[in-house]
């Protein structure tokens, strides 16, 4: 097959790249400045950008699946502020599936997020669950994939934890109680990679998630444990966190606002794991504290 990764220079691509090409497919990688990209030696690369159409064509020519895997953080506030997300997320896959549909590519496969709502409390959310209604009303074959946060070596959600926990004391809003389902990224690519061998994975949502439901305040304990740093979470009320994060996202270079707020105010959890679509179970994935171990 002749694979299209917008976006596979990035975390998730670059290691979905590495799991194609060994399963002997051609992969051409979109990205805005791929000479720059780690990516493995027999990979195509091409520039462009899912924000500017006329850079989509070429990109999409010949080949038979792509995978939109183009993401701003939601962990931090993306540069140009909370509106990029509607820019990159709605209007780049709305872009890039109309280039799609014109090069009949087969298949389309949408790196979404859990809890992807149109009508959800933040703006990656919000541009998230619209870009899966735009994937859902094409002409295209596709599969959508809405994991938990994703942790790996080189990912954000460990470096992001680290600053809104810094070690031996961590006031954490709420006390740190949000609970999430963190999937290693190692566990991910190859579900990604398994959408496209299987027919049943044909116009499927799949909510997926790693072996344990955790806290906030229970991760950042971990990362430091690991690091062999204790840490004492101190609770701050919601209220003045709100207070606090509304300021900071007017300083410049601030690396978090409300956006971040209101994430902190739901759960990032799976009600059923959808990983039996891939034959697995919550015993075959790593745990983010094996991972952290393996790293030291």
């Amino acid at each position: 097959m002749h694979i299209l990764l917008a976006g596979g220079s990035g975390f998730i691509g670059s290691r979905l790249c590495a799991e194609l090409l060994s399963n002997e497919h051609e992969v051409r990688v979109l990205s805005r400045d791929p000479h720059h990209a780690d990516l493995p030696e027999d990979t195509e690369t091409v520039m462009g950008d899912v924000t500017a159409p006329d850079s989509l064509a070429p990109a999409v020519e010949n080949i038979d699946i792509v995978y939109n895997l183009v993401a701003l953080s939601p962990l931090f506030t993306p540069e140009g502020g909370d509106e990029m997300h509607d820019i990159v997320h709605r209007e780049g896959t709305q872009n890039l599936v109309d280039a799609a549909e014109t090069a009949n590519v087969a298949q389309f496969v949408q790196m979404s997020a859990l809890g992807a709502d149109p009508q959800g409390p933040t703006s990656y959310i919000r541009a998230k669950g619209r870009a899966e209604e735009i994937v859902r009303k094409s002409m295209l074959t596709h599969t959508i994939i809405r994991p938990s946060v994703v942790f790996g070596s080189g990912g954000e959600f460990i470096r992001f934890t680290k600053l809104l926990a810094p070690p031996f004391l961590s006031t954490l809003p709420g006390g740190g109680k949000t609970r999430f389902q963190p999937i290693w990224v190692g566990d991910l690519v190859p579900m990604l990679s398994a959408t496209i061998q299987v027919d049943a994975h044909e116009n499927q949502t799949y909510e997926v998630g790693g072996p344990e439901k955790l806290t906030l305040a229970e991760i950042a304990k971990k990362l430091h444990a690991a690091d062999g740093r204790p840490t004492t979470v101190v609770p701050i009320p919601m209220g003045i966190a709100k207070v606090g994060l509304s300021i900071g996202e007017q300083i410049p270079g601030f690396p978090l606002g409300l956006d971040q707020y209101r994430s902190l105010q739901f759960d990032n959890v799976t009600t059923d794991s959808d990983i039996t679509a891939f034959n697995l179970t919550q015993a075959d994935l790593r745990r983010i504290e094996t991972h952290l171990n393996r790293d030291h």
